[in-house]
């Protein structure tokens, strides 16, 4: 992989199914990369779907690795997702790009998860699973502001698993772009605030 490569064409290069949302956020790079990361699941809400039930492994991050019972999230980021459930922290340009991405039977009622490391990610093809990757990048937009990108991409490993999913891909997607949309509104906002803040700083020194 190039510095020119962007995390997702390396990680999931050929993907039968895609979501992407950009933004021009009013704050510059380094603030909006730093409420991307930052970003709590629980707090972003997409019409009546809540960005924590799209990833889906909410329950499996809150479970003590007893099997006990799940307990009420209070916060859920990307490093959360990293440690604490099957969603791999794949790449991450810092300042720039980070991508999360997990396999699973996405179509399935309750998801039969599977944790795949980086290093095996891209070459993961056992049949009967799907494969997501989702990565958010930030480039500079003139001096003060930023373009913003929510990427997502699902591949299935075998034919018989892609017409169980598309036919899961059909009725979900309005609602998964809905989650995608409000991703990209939660972070602008939280950049905005960020970057004023540190103005209004500065401006009293």
């Amino acid at each position: 992989m190039t510095e020119t490569d962007l995390l997702i064409d390396h990680f999931l290069p050929h993907p039968h199914f895609e979501l992407v949302r950009t933004a021009v956020v009013d704050a510059p790079v380094k603030d909006t990369y730093a409420a991307a990361r930052e970003l709590d699941f629980t707090d972003v809400r997409g019409g009546v779907v809540t960005a924590a039930g799209w990833v889906r492994a909410l329950p499996e991050r809150w479970r003590n690795r007893r099997h006990g019972p799940p307990r009420k999230p209070t916060r859920l980021t990307p490093d959360d997702l990293d440690t604490g459930s099957e969603w791999a922290l794949l790449g991450e340009r810092p300042g720039s790009e980070f991508a999360l991405g997990v396999a699973g039977k996405f179509w399935k009622p309750v998801i039969p998860w599977r944790r795949v490391e980086a290093d095996e990610f891209a070459g993961f093809e056992e049949p009967g699973y799907g494969k997501i990757v989702m990565a958010v990048s930030t480039l500079p937009y003139g001096p003060h502001r930023t373009l913003l990108t929510v990427h997502t991409r699902v591949a299935m490993t075998d034919p018989e698993s892609w017409l169980k999913f598309r036919r899961y891909w059909r009725l979900s997607r309005p609602a998964i772009g809905s989650v995608h949309t409000a991703l990209v509104r939660t972070i602008a906002v939280s950049a905005r605030k960020q970057a004023l803040t540190a103005y209004a700083r500065t401006d009293q020194t």
